[in-house]
């Protein structure tokens, strides 16, 4: 749309008080806003979008066309109203018209550019599990940057995420989109499971879905033979499920998902990884929640991944979502055993019996060990017990052997479990909160690699002690606890996870009712999981103590050994600990 802001054919005077009725325009329009206002102040009330140059119309047609276009990166086009922009444009017949316009056009750019950059929705308003702000910058800041820009369609460009995965997740959005308008996976698979040497309708419904989804190749199988296994094997490591290569009725329930449903995840991801627009670090730790894995990631490229247990879906027990530094590790750590955990499991079990949970010692609020033989438990409830629950270092620990700190108000944080049944299930959401970790020794080598030429040894020398001790690191790691049911791997292929929290239901719901849609997505169907309360999972062996014989030189990485006795053997329960050097109270066992 060619839009003329001329004032050719006035006299000298008349234009320049053309000129004072445009800028009394734009500084009473943009009052309203401080950040506008200043920045109109700055630049002398001059137009930024509707002058006459060549650079003003391409200001105008960049942002026209990236209100247009919205609905590519899942925002809500309707926000923006284009088509009311356009009417106030095409209406401007005065200079103080063409003011009020100009403060609209700013206050349209601002809108599109935060939600491009920090995303459409307010993370905190969703669920109180997502600690995240988004990337707020001032108007001042955007307006200045699209001034200064040479190429205003390339600034708006720069203003969604530039990483990978946010280029992955739009390649797969426009895939799904393409797939939906042609019909979609097909008929849904009717049966409760499916196993190999079974023939039928079910099995050819399973094929064709396969086959369009493109995990199998090519086939007019009715049978549900070795081609049809290894791709429901795929299937299954694409989605986080048991690689059995039996279509169980998870499995069915995966495949009969629409790629609707399938969009509505990938849409979320996106707004999600608009949260997260921000340097990430060079070498930084990436926790997915739904996919239960921690991985170490050095420029780019993963150097180490391990299996995670987190939060259980109670109201209580959910990991939260946020980004934080790692600054340490203690080896041999104490177990402050949380207030609500004390109070809400532990003292009901002492209240029945004194000596219940006798791996833990008590302490009172100097500090000092008190004996359960001088306590009557009866007499205290969940609000007035004072005394402190703590279990000394051992192989038995709940924490392991290790625990990675990144202190945060949350007291969350990365640990060893005694528990390593629990990393053999598929779904592993058992904890109270904190990160479990399936190789927390060798995630230590590699986060100590950086610091020390032999970091195996060092752990072990430590390690051997029997002493509780913090290890520094000399370069602090970022630490990004997310949560994507969307995402790609390492070869860019796209991952399914399920919404174990419900939390990307509740985005959903949110961004439709911030007005993104599309007939795309129209069938979308995302449930949100009814809180699980069960118990953990019990092993089938005691598990057996981890390798720590090594030979090792002094060191040049700093540790401090908080104050705790030494002990013989890694069997052998130790004196509990009274350290004043650190302060880690957590939510987790």
């Amino acid at each position: 749309m060619a839009i003329a802001f001329s004032a050719i054919g006035y006299s000298a005077s008349a234009a320049e008080a053309a000129l004072t009725a445009f800028k009394q325009a734009v500084a009473e329009a943009a009052s309203s806003d401080r950040d506008i206002a200043a920045f109109y102040r700055s630049n002398k009330f001059g137009a930024v979008w509707t002058g006459t140059a060549d650079e003003d119309r391409a200001r105008r047609s960049a942002l026209l066309s990236a209100m247009k276009t919205a609905s590519m990166h899942g925002l809500p086009a309707s926000r923006y109203d284009t088509d009311r922009l356009l009417r106030v444009l095409s209406d401007v017949n005065t200079p103080r018209k063409r003011g009020f316009a100009e403060v609209e056009m700013t206050k349209a750019f601002i809108q599109i550019a935060r939600d491009m950059q920090s995303g459409a929705l307010d993370p905190a308003s969703i669920d109180d599990g997502i600690k995240r702000n988004g990337v707020y910058k001032d108007a001042k800041t955007y307006l200045t940057g699209l001034a200064e820009s040479g190429h205003p369609r390339a600034y708006f460009r720069t203003l969604v995420p530039q990483t990978r995965e946010y280029a992955r997740l739009m390649k797969e959005k426009m895939r799904l989109e393409r797939l939906i308008e042609n019909g979609g996976w097909g008929p849904t698979v009717q049966a409760g499971s499916l196993e190999k040497g079974e023939s039928g309708q079910a099995v050819v419904a399973l094929r064709d879905r396969l086959m369009t989804m493109g995990y199998l190749g090519r086939t007019s199988t009715m049978v549900y033979d070795d081609n049809i296994e290894k791709a429901v094997l795929k299937f299954q490591s694409a989605h986080g499920l048991e690689p059995d290569g039996k279509a169980g009725s998870n499995t069915i329930d995966e495949i009969n998902t629409s790629p609707a449903t399938r969009l509505a995840s990938v849409l979320v991801a996106m707004e999600r990884e608009r949260w997260l627009n921000t340097e990430r670090g060079e070498r930084h730790i990436l926790v997915n929640l739904t996919d239960f894995s921690a991985r170490i990631i050095d420029n780019d490229i993963i150097t180490f991944e391990t299996r995670a247990v987190v939060g259980a879906n109670s109201q209580d027990r959910r990991s939260p979502e946020f980004s934080d530094v790692m600054e340490h590790l203690v080896i041999n750590p104490t177990w402050n055993v949380p207030r609500s955990i004390t109070v809400n499991e532990y003292l009901p079990q002492m209240q029945r019996n004194r000596n219940a949970a006798g791996h833990l010692r008590l302490y009172d609020g100097q500090g000092r060990q008190v004996s359960r033989a001088n306590v009557n438990f009866n007499a205290y409830s969940a609000r007035n017990f004072p005394y402190d629950l703590k279990q000394p270092p051992s192989n038995s620990n709940a924490l392991g052997l290790v625990k990675f700190m990144f202190p945060n108000k949350y007291n969350i944080y990365l640990h060893d479990t005694p528990s390593k049944h629990l990393f053999a299930h598929a779904r592993r959401a058992y904890s109270h909160g904190c990160i479990r970790l399936a190789q927390p020794f060798e995630f230590a080598y590699e986060i100590l690699s950086k610091q020390t030429d032999d970091p195996k040894a060092l752990f072990h020398r430590i390690l051997d002690t029997g002493q509780e001790t913090q290890v520094d690191l000399e370069t602090k790691v970022p630490v990004h606890i997310i949560y994507r049911t969307a995402f790609t791997n390492a070869k860019g292929e796209p991952q399914y996870r399920q919404d174990v929290y419900g939390r990307d239901a509740r985005i959903w719901a949110a961004m439709k009712n911030a007005g993104v849609s599309s007939p795309a997505v129209y069938a979308a169907d995302m449930q949100i999981p009814e809180p699980q309360y069960f118990s953990q999972p019990q092993p089938r062996q005691t598990r057996q103590a981890q390798p720590q014989t090594v030979q090792v030189s002094q060191p040049r990485t700093q540790v401090r050994v908080v104050n705790q006795p030494r002990y013989q053997t890694r069997s052998q329960q130790p004196r509990a600990s009274q350290s004043s050097s650190l302060n880690l109270r957590s939510r987790d066992r």
